[in-house]
């Protein structure tokens, strides 16, 4: 472990919570997208989040309820304001993925834990609840008034804490979120978690794993 890390930071949807937009959103809009063309309709749902976090920061049930309006727009269906709804009650119920708790447990015994998510405030305590480790901060976007991959979002983490980037390991499940960022913030160490949320490129210098359980041995522990 590079011994100028002082903290661990993770993306906490989809990295570390189970994030479950898409089967809310398949259940939802089930009566208006056909089940063979749902994932591509999932795909431009996604594509139209990251478009909205990029501008002015905007509350993220806001970051919904758009992107969803746009999607159904652009597949010229008809958007009911309370699907958006529904995906944003459902947020704070989701728990992690199976393989987080233990390494994440462990990781926590030796080096600090942050999380810095395009949460809003009132949201992201639930999900960090149903994690089964202490985090010595949560910063979400909110107080950084800025989403990632906004620079905005890290330089409120760095700023918070009173360090670098060159102090943080960062791990992630996003290239586009987190990692490209990352790089380009020269952050100490990146750890690109491949949960299939999109593709990997080596060209932004990160270690990869298939799951957390990877996480503990590049630390030495």
């Amino acid at each position: 472990m590079a011994p100028s890390i002082r903290y661990v930071s993770f993306d906490c949807y989809g990295t570390l919570t189970n994030f479950r937009v898409g089967d809310v959103t398949r259940v939802r809009l089930a009566d208006r997208v056909a089940a063979d063309r749902m994932a591509a309709f999932l795909e431009d749902f996604s594509a139209y989040r990251l478009d909205e976090v990029l501008g002015a920061w905007k509350p993220y049930p806001e970051v919904l309820h758009r992107s969803l309006e746009r999607s159904c727009r652009r597949w010229g269906v008809a958007f009911d304001p309370a699907d958006a709804q529904a995906i944003v009650d459902a947020v704070p119920t989701w728990g992690p993925h199976a393989d987080v708790p233990a390494p994440l447990a462990r990781v926590a015994a030796e080096l600090p834990l942050v999380i810095l998510s395009n949460a809003s405030n009132d949201q992201i305590q639930s999900n960090v609840d149903k994690l089964g480790a202490p985090f010595h901060a949560v910063l979400t976007a909110e107080q950084a008034q800025a989403y990632k991959p906004r620079f905005r979002a890290f330089e409120h983490m760095f700023d918070s804490l009173g360090c670098g980037p060159e102090h943080f390991m960062h791990v992630s499940s996003s290239l586009r979120y987190d990692l490209m960022s990352a790089h380009d913030l020269r952050i100490g160490r990146r750890v690109f978690v491949d949960r299939g949320h999109g593709p990997g490129n080596p060209a932004y210098g990160y270690q990869e794993i298939a799951d957390l359980g990877g996480l503990p041995g590049l630390l030495g522990l």
